[in-house]
């Protein structure tokens, strides 16, 4: 089988050294080209790691990026005009940003995901199945914890899972976002969905999504030991969306979850 022709973008984050180890270890990628929004002066992978551009891209057949919004963009641009599929692990974008990246799906193939993870895709939908089982009379509140390094919150999961209470409740997500805490020992409930990050120590990542109506509290989660399986996850999907036409794609359709 020929392999699929990889570019990394922000190939020098924790995200863009751990996807080179798991291509390293997968037979179905052949990395042959690094990005980064810098210049960087030594070789990665045998590589030497360039700026994006028309160039830089020209022999992938697909981009993975993990960098921050205004560089996505960018490479959004780029991928439109050579008809480049990509992946976007990404986070922190604005409605604004959101929508931009809807126009360029509609000329090429994007996957989106606030995170790789199968286990984390499965709770934002069963997130979704909670609010839309449990009902108006259950508030919900959503809480993360990071590594202390992390710069925006909430994390893009928290968001996900957000996303999953307001699709559940048939209501624009946008209008259920509540208060934005961030190192609080404790925070409410309310009308609107809470959020709490936690930025601390190593913690590779913890989610949890609480429900309650004052009598009882139901509560998903889920926690990551190991950041190979946002890598594992990203390769995955790029291997999925090799074969799709332009559309914006998640990793729901690519688990199938209905």
């Amino acid at each position: 089988m020929k392999k699929i022709n990889l570019a990394i973008s922000g190939c020098m984050g924790r995200m863009g050294q751990q996807l080179i180890k798991s291509v390293k270890k997968n037979r179905f990628f052949k990395i042959v080209s690094l990005t980064e929004n810098r210049k960087i002066n030594k070789k990665v992978y045998g590589i030497k790691p360039e700026l994006n551009s028309i160039n830089s891209f020209k022999k992938a057949n697909i981009i993975i990026d993990f960098t921050v919004p205004k560089c996505t963009l960018e490479i959004l641009k780029i991928a439109s005009k050579q008809k480049k599929k990509v992946v976007i692990g990404t986070t922190g974008f604005t409605k604004r940003e959101e929508n931009l990246i809807k126009k360029f799906s509609k000329k090429i193939p994007i996957l989106k995901a606030g995170n790789m993870s199968l286990g984390v895709n499965l709770l934002t939908f069963l997130t979704e199945v909670a609010s839309r089982s449990l009902g108006k009379n259950f508030l919900s509140k959503v809480y993360e914890v990071h590594h202390k390094r992390k710069k925006d919150y909430p994390s893009g999961t928290a968001l996900m899972l957000g996303r999953g209470v307001a699709l559940g409740k048939n209501k624009d997500f946008y209008s259920l976002i509540g208060k934005k805490y961030l190192n609080k020992k404790s925070f409410p409930y309310g009308k609107k969905i809470n959020f709490n990050s936690i930025r601390k120590g190593e913690v590779i990542g913890e989610h949890e999504v609480a429900f309650s109506n004052g009598k009882e509290i139901v509560t998903l989660n889920h926690e990551s030991f190991d950041r190979a399986l946002y890598s594992e996850g990203a390769l995955e999907a790029a291997k999925w969306l090799i074969n799709r036409k332009a559309g914006l794609y998640s990793m729901r359709d690519l688990l199938n979850f209905k």
